[in-house]
Formats: structure tokens, sequence, C-alpha cells
């Protein structure tokens, strides 16, 4: 018999291959990130979703990519969660946000959708919002006009490297969570995800 799972590590994105490189599939990025770094296979069929499992430092987890759409993200990472037999707090979940300024990171331990409609969907599924969260900001610094447009517009190539740079933190940041807890991993990375340009909270 496998060893139990004891945290679900979930990225939010879109299936098709037309948004692969596009910031709304940052999430998928950094699982895919972690699967590569750790030798994790993601190609299991599971509650709509492609999992892959694995021992990251020292943990078993479950990596998933729910395929149904952004907007409809909750009801496979419920069924994962009821499958591996875990608390919404076992729950990882790694999305980008239109909220925080590009390349910067934020761990949360719990928190609102804050119009985020991956989000929105997971709250409404789990029926909590105490789960967890890694977001990666993603807004350029200046007025994008249609936001919904923006998330889903493919990265420039020359955007390439600080992309790559960006889901690699990310997936440290997931690291760290597992190996150290939420807590401890938010004064490191709340820290340092600090730009220039903004004060310390």
């Amino acid at each position: 018999m496998e060893p139990e799972i004891e945290f679900l590590v979930a990225g939010l994105g879109n299936p098709d291959e037309e948004y692969e490189f596009t910031p709304h599939n940052l999430g998928f990025m950094v699982v895919e990130r972690l699967a590569e770094s750790n030798a994790i296979r993601v190609n299991r069929k599971e509650n709509m979703a492609l999992v892959g499992l694995g021992t990251i430092r020292q943990k078993r987890v479950a990596l998933a990519k729910p395929q149904m759409y952004m907007n409809v993200s909750g009801p496979p990472l419920k069924g994962l969660l009821e499958r591996y037999g875990l608390k919404p707090d076992r729950l990882l979940l790694v999305y980008d946000e239109l909220d925080l300024p590009w390349g910067s990171l934020r761990i949360k331990p719990k928190g609102s959708a804050a119009g985020h409609k991956g989000i929105k969907s997971v709250i409404a599924s789990l029926g909590t919002n105490e789960f967890p969260r890694i977001r990666i900001g993603i807004h350029p610094g200046h007025p994008i006009g249609d936001g919904a447009r923006f998330v889903l517009a493919p990265f420039k190539r020359a955007q390439k490297q600080e992309v790559e740079e960006t889901v690699a933190r990310a997936a440290e940041a997931v690291e760290s969570i597992l190996a150290e807890g939420v807590e401890k991993s938010m004064t490191v990375f709340n820290r340092r995800a600090q730009g220039l340009n903004e004060e310390e909270e």
C-alpha cells in the first residue's frame, strides 16, 4: 500500500495549449517545476485533474493541476482532498494575482478570493477559505485595460527568464512551507517579495 499523502499541492491554470505560457497558468508552471526537481510525474488522471504522487522535503505529496478551467477549479480539488483524506488546511494552492506587482510573492494562511474567480470556486467548493496559498504577482506596473485579456495573453519571449525565476522562487516557497510551515515561510518569502518601491508592512 502507498504511504499516506500528507499534502495536496495544486497550481491553478487552464488546460489548453494556447494558455500554456500565460500569467494565468503560473500555478501550473510551479507544479511542473516541483515535479521536475523532485522526479514526480504528474500524469495520473484523477477527479478531473492531472496528479503525481511523490516526496518533497520528506513529506508525501500529491501534485495536482485541475483540468476543468480556472473558474471551476473547486470541484476537482474538493474531490482530491476527499480522495486522500485531507482537510483543507493541507491544501497548498499556487496561483497568479493581478492585485500584486509582477514577480512578487505572498504566502497567506487563509483569506478571501479578492476577486480571483479560481479561488472563489475553490472556497465555494470547500466551504472554507482556511487553506494556505502562494500568490504570484502579475501586475506589470502600468494600466492594462482589460484584466481578463491580460491574464490570458502569452508572455513575451523577452520575459522568459523573469518568468522562470519567478516560478523557481514560488516552487522554493512551496518546499519551504512543506519543510518549515506557513508562518516561518511567510517571514522569509513575504519580506523578500517586497520590491524597492514597497514599504515594509
